[in-house]
C-alpha cells in the first residue's frame, strides 16, 4: 500500500516537474518571439521614418510589423488601415538588406499618401486605384524608386525584392496585376533613364538575385537598348 502510494506521488511529482519545464520553455519562446518582433518593428520604423523625412511627406503614416495588430485595428476602424504600411512575415523573409526593406515600405507609402488626397478624405482616390490597379502598380513602383533614392537607398533593391518575391504568371490579361517581368523591365528603364548612376556604379552586380534578373530579362533589356540607340520615344511593350 505504502509502495503504491509512493509510486503515485512520484508520478505526480514527475508530471508537475514536466509541466513546470514546459511552462518555462513556453515563456522563453514567447519572450524570444516578442524580442524578435520588437527588433524588426524598430528596424521598420527607422527605415520608414527615414523615407518619410527624406521625401518631406507630411502625412502621418504608421508602419506595422504584425499581422495580428492589423486584424485588431481592422475590427476597431477599417479606415485606419489605408494609412498604415503593414509588413507581413511572408514578405519580410524576402528582404535581405535595408534597400529591399525600403523598397517594400516605399511602395506602401504612396498608397497611404493617396488616402489623404482627393474628395471625401481619400475615399474617391481609393476607388480610382481599384478601377485601374495595373496603372497604379507601375506608378507606385516608379515613386518607390524616387523615394528610395531621395532617402539614400539603392533603387536596385526594388528589382531584387520583386525578383525574389513576385512569381511570374502566364499572362495578365484578366489579372489586376502586371506580369512581374513587365514591372521589372519598367523599373529598370526608369532607373536607366532617371538614375543611371546606380547602373554605372552597380553595387548589385555580384548579387545572385540581380544576376538572375539580368538572365531572365535579356529580351526586355535588348528592346530598351534598341530604343536608346534609335532615339525612339515609343512606349515599349515588355513581356
Amino acid at each position: 500500500m505504502i509502495k503504491n502510494l509512493f509510486t503515485v506521488v512520484m508520478l505526480l511529482a514527475a508530471q508537475f516537474f514536466a509541466c513546470c519545464v514546459y511552462a518555462q520553455n513556453r515563456t522563453a519562446d514567447t519572450e524570444q518571439e516578442i524580442i524578435k518582433e520588437q527588433t524588426i518593428q524598430s528596424r521598420v520604423n527607422d527605415i520608414g521614418s527615414k523615407l518619410l523625412n527624406a521625401n518631406k511627406i507630411e502625412n502621418r503614416i504608421v508602419f506595422v510589423y504584425n499581422e495580428k495588430e492589423k486584424e485588431s485595428l481592422l475590427t476597431i476602424d477599417p479606415s485606419v488601415m489605408s494609412r498604415e504600411v503593414v509588413l507581413y512575415d511572408g514578405y519580410y523573409k524576402f528582404t535581405q538588406n535595408d534597400d529591399e526593406l525600403a523598397a517594400y515600405l516605399a511602395r506602401g507609402i504612396l498608397t497611404a499618401m493617396k488616402s489623404y488626397r482627393g474628395f471625401f478624405k481619400g475615399y474617391l482616390t481609393a476607388l480610382q486605384i481599384k478601377a485601374a490597379p495595373k496603372k497604379f502598380e507601375i506608378v507606385a513602383d516608379k515613386r518607390a524608386v524616387d523615394f528610395m533614392v531621395n532617402a539614400g537607398y539603392n533603387p536596385l533593391g526594388l528589382i531584387t525584392f520583386i525578383q525574389k518575391s513576385c512569381p511570374q504568371k502566364r499572362f495578365d490579361t484578366i489579372s489586376t496585376k502586371n506580369l512581374a517581368s513587365r514591372r521589372l523591365a519598367m523599373i529598370y528603364e526608369y532607373i536607366y533613364t532617371k538614375y543611371p548612376y546606380y547602373l554605372q556604379n552597380n553595387t548589385y552586380l555580384n548579387n545572385e538575385h540581380y544576376q538572375n534578373f539580368l538572365l531572365s530579362s535579356q529580351e526586355n533589356r535588348r528592346m530598351l537598348l534598341q530604343k536608346i540607340k534609335t532615339n525612339s520615344d515609343e512606349k515599349l511593350k515588355y513581356d
